[in-house]
């Protein structure tokens, strides 16, 4: 049984005055927002827009699946203490909105908890920009929040280790541990190397047969110079230190989707940038849908990027129309060209192209006949994330692209490996979340969520 965590507030510029109320619901197994809440709701008291942001953040809860147990977790010990039964309920206004909320789920799925303030910033800040939407005469939108990212840092400078004042290894620490993005919204999925390698298609299939262990470094088939072309390719910055700075300002995020599924995809078909150039699938379009939805509602995103293929297309019209924003194109998104192997699933390409298949498994500067190698790849998706990071510093990016291309920049976030690739599984309208700070520091916040398609 899934369990999630609802936060809440509400807020009234003059008790009564102009008010409104926020909520978050975050997944209580890794810490991620799963969606956000928030409202004006013109003159009303404290408790009115609090108990009103409880009913918005139990309902949301309800949306995403109405078997889970909750956690509400307030500071309103009013609230929290009616809600328990603790307390009576007396004011005539409360009693309506108390029985609102007890009847989302049945009692026996919700528990109450009061936490101080600080503690519930993220809804804080929504309640907040809800109230100063409603004093410009508008409502909330979600594309324009910053409470997920501002709760986010918050509460990995509140987690992270501290010291004296000066204290220059304590600051240092504090940085790590924002990089890590440790108690973040969005969390790192683990994944553990699959029994065979996926070949970096569209499809996201998982060949047949595992491909050769990596040789010692002595004796690899790259050798010590092509790792250093390689590395001079992808630009990497050196790891963090412990001389880092604290102060990294807020990243530029890309929020990685994986385009909706094809006709190819279920048959596990090579499908890059060289063959064909298939349209999304009626499951596909469905799945566009879903995502749209998902975005919308967490609210982050501030642009949107594509790769030019069809499918990618597609898929970010679908998301941006939801966000009301616009697409931009990117070539450096586009699919690998799998050349001759267009269209093939693995296993055919073992059958007709053994030797160019093994040679492809091992080394990234093999490239399938008529293609392009994942050498190749890295240099063009890398210069594309230099430009992107440059254009959209501090900002929250869709970028809607292909396999190899996220498994690309994930890659290098993490300083992997070529032969990483072939331990991600990436499964069709897929997100996930890389965060670069302007020291050339990446960190991945997520890998591989299919959470909205369930």
């Amino acid at each position: 049984m899934r369990e999630f965590i609802v936060e809440a507030d509400g807020g009234s510029r003059g008790n009564p005055g102009p008010a409104g109320y926020g909520s978050v619901v975050i997944d209580a197994a890794t810490g991620e927002t799963l969606m956000e809440a928030a409202e004006y709701i013109g003159v009303a008291t404290n408790n009115v827009a609090e108990y009103k942001g409880l009913v918005a953040g139990l309902r949301a809860a309800h949306r995403l699946d109405p078997a889970a147990t909750v956690r509400v977790r307030m500071d309103s010990k009013l609230v929290v203490e009616q809600m328990s039964g603790r307390w009576k309920i007396k004011h005539p206004d409360m009693k309506p909105l108390a029985a609102e909320a007890a009847s989302v789920f049945p009692s026996s799925q919700v528990t109450y908890e009061w936490i101080p303030r600080d503690k519930n910033k993220h809804a804080d800040r929504l309640a907040n920009e809800a109230m100063d939407a409603g004093k410009r005469g508008e409502q909330w939108s979600p594309s324009a929040s910053t409470a997920d990212l501002d709760a986010r840092a918050a509460r990995a400078a509140a987690e992270a280790p501290t010291g004296p004042p000066g204290d220059a290894a304590a600051g240092a620490a504090r940085a790590r541990a924002a990089l890590a993005g440790r108690g973040g919204g969005a969390a790192l999925a683990e994944t553990s190397p699959a029994p065979a390698p996926a070949p970096a298609s569209a499809s996201g299939s998982a060949p047949a047969k595992a491909p050769p262990a990596p040789a010692p470094a002595s004796s690899s088939p790259h050798g010590a110079e092509a790792e250093s072309a390689d590395r001079r390719a992808a630009r990497q910055a050196p790891r963090v230190g412990w001389a880092a700075p604290a102060d990294l300002g807020a990243p530029a995020t890309f929020v990685l989707l994986r385009h909706g599924e094809t006709a190819l995809t279920p048959e596990k078909r090579f499908s890059g940038s060289g063959g064909s150039d298939p349209a999304l699938s009626d499951v596909g379009r469905e799945q566009a849908e879903r995502v749209a939805a998902a975005l919308a509602a967490r609210g982050t995103v501030q642009a949107v990027v594509s790769s030019p293929l069809k499918r990618c297309q597609e898929t970010a019209h679908t998301v941006a129309a939801r966000l009301g924003l616009d697409v931009h194109l990117e070539d450096g998104l586009r699919e690998t060209d799998f050349g001759a192997w267009e269209g093939l699933t693995f296993g055919e390409v073992r059958e007709r192209h053994p030797e160019e298949l093994n040679a492809w498994l091992a080394s990234p500067d093999a490239a399938p006949p008529g293609g392009e190698s994942f050498a190749e790849v890295t240099r063009r998706v890398s210069v594309a994330r230099d430009r992107l990071t440059r254009a959209h510093a501090g900002r929250t990016v869709l970028l809607v692209t292909h396999v190899t291309p996220i498994k690309t920049l994930v890659r290098l976030a993490l300083g992997a490996p070529p032969e990483s690739l072939f331990r991600m599984e990436l499964s069709a309208a897929s997100v996930s979340a890389v965060a670069y700070y302007a020291d050339g520091n990446a960190s991945l916040r997520l890998l591989n969520d299919t959470s909205h398609l369930r």
